[in-house]
């Protein structure tokens, strides 16, 4: 995969190394302000503030995001120091993020980015708390989607799914999940949390899935004509890391058996038609696993 010369993305949240409790944003910060009331009761420190403010403006920072503790869109922590390998992984999903960023503002008009927040061990979300167990997910309560990087070394090294494209796949499924926030599908989908039993709400968990796997065909359809990123090979890569993810494989390598109405995700093969669906048409409006005669 090509990816190296692609743009940066500025929806970055670099978490790594920091608690689960650290915010990307927040109040405003009285030991700041206290500092501040200090500087402009005086002429001297009027002109300090507003040196201050002026570096930060010109910079493309904002003033008022110094008070309040909020960095905009990307954060970094410029205090942790993550091995070669970990910061290029770091590197790349911030550029494969991009890609999924230009490929969605051209389908969707007034598409509303989301950020990619990187953590080590632990996170906490508007969706709640997380290890890196729990493995990349997004949240709709704050149009972020989390990811360990360790994630993708088990992703070759346990499920047997390794290369830059599959890992671009996982990236571009949960993007999937914020374009069904946009749509409003999660909402129609947790709707129906309690009042259908347990499988057929895996039902609609499964086709939930597919639809997200399917937006991640319909970027890769497009990145492929718009950037030139995918070299021979690629296609295969994300097609190996559907199928290494699908329910009853993941089911028969960790029990033994299949239970069919415990799915959640879809079957590889599932996995894998809906994903080849959506790169081979890019078109968004032959996604609907919701209405497919069968999925």
């Amino acid at each position: 995969m090509k990816w190296r010369s692609n743009r940066r993305s500025t929806n970055v949240d670099d978490r790594r190394g920091a608690s689960s409790g650290r915010s990307s944003g927040g109040g405003l910060n009285p030991m700041l302000i206290g500092l501040l009331l200090k500087l402009v009761t005086s002429k001297k420190g009027l002109i300090i503030v507003a040196i201050v403010a002026g570096v930060m403006y010109f910079t493309g920072n904002n003033p008022l995001n110094f008070l309040t503790g909020n960095t905009n869109n990307q954060i970094q922590n410029t205090t942790y120091k993550g091995s070669a390998k970990e910061n290029e992984l770091a590197a790349f999903s911030n550029r494969v993020l991009r890609s999924t960023e230009d490929v969605w503002n051209k389908i969707i008009p007034n598409y509303k980015e989301p950020t990619l927040v990187l953590f080590t061990g632990s996170v906490t979300s508007a969706c709640g708390g997380a290890s890196s167990a729990t493995g990349p997910f997004y949240c709709p309560g704050d149009d972020k989607l989390y990811i360990d990087l360790s994630f993708f070394e088990e992703m070759a090294r346990k499920l047997n799914a390794p290369g830059d494209f599959a890992q671009a796949y996982v990236i571009a499924h949960e993007v999937g999940h914020h374009i069904q926030n946009l749509t409003g599908m999660n909402r129609k989908v947790q709707s129906m949390r309690g009042k259908i039993s347990q499988t057929e709400y895996n039902k609609l968990s499964v086709m939930l899935e597919l639809q997200a796997d399917f937006y991640a065909g319909v970027w890769a359809h497009h990145a492929k004509n718009m950037e030139l990123i995918l070299d021979s090979g690629d296609l295969k890569e994300a097609l190996n890391a559907a199928h290494a993810i699908g329910d009853d494989r993941l089911q028969k390598q960790s029990t033994g058996r299949v239970v069919p109405d415990s799915f959640t995700h879809g079957t590889s093969a599932q996995r894998m038609r809906w994903f080849k669906k959506g790169f081979e048409t890019g078109d968004v409006n032959q996604g609907d696993t919701f209405n497919a005669r069968s999925l």
